[in-house]
């Protein structure tokens, strides 16, 4: 026979514990959906973006020129899981140090500005930025129809300074 006594102070200790492992947890689920991951080299602030001047400032750290009068704003709730479209899409905001899985459930907001910067006059070319409590959490550089492309706002400015280059060698 096994015989095991437990006191009062013992189940007060576990019990303060218990509920405070619980509140540590409660904690972090609440403050980890409103973080934003900036990209680790610090070089571009994803942060402040409350009016139309800080997101034309914002696209232009990534060589992106935009029109200020060709702003368009969506409210969007964001689903409940990511499907297989927006975890590809996901894909390319982690590239830039971003991550939508964290904003399930939450209503962001989408503005949508015409880049005039863009290599191809052709093409229609538009820069999205997803907000959510003045904080960018995601956006892309896109085009549609025949040649278009989705990218990362870093690679707009990537492909611009390859661009730049080639044309200083011709």
């Amino acid at each position: 026979m096994f015989i095991y006594s437990v006191r009062a102070s013992t189940l007060r200790f576990f019990g303060i514990l218990a509920v405070t492992a619980c509140l540590l947890v409660g904690i972090m689920a609440l403050s980890g959906s409103d973080s934003v991951s900036a990209m680790s080299n610090g070089a571009y602030s994803f942060s402040d973006v409350s009016s139309k001047q800080e997101r034309i400032e914002f696209l232009s750290q990534f060589g992106i020129l935009v029109a200020g009068e060709s702003e368009e704003s969506e409210d969007i709730v964001m689903p409940e899981t990511l499907d297989r479209v927006l975890l590809s899409y996901n894909e390319i905001q982690k590239s830039q140090g971003l991550d939508l899985s964290a904003f399930c459930k939450k209503k962001v907001t989408r503005y949508t500005y015409k880049v005039e910067n863009h290599k191809n006059p052709d093409l229609h070319v538009y820069a999205n930025i997803i907000v959510y409590r003045h904080r960018v959490i995601g956006g892309d550089v896109s085009a549609a129809g025949e040649g278009g492309f989705v990218l990362p706002f870093t690679a707009f400015e990537a492909a611009a300074l390859q661009e730049n280059a080639n044309d200083a060698k011709k």
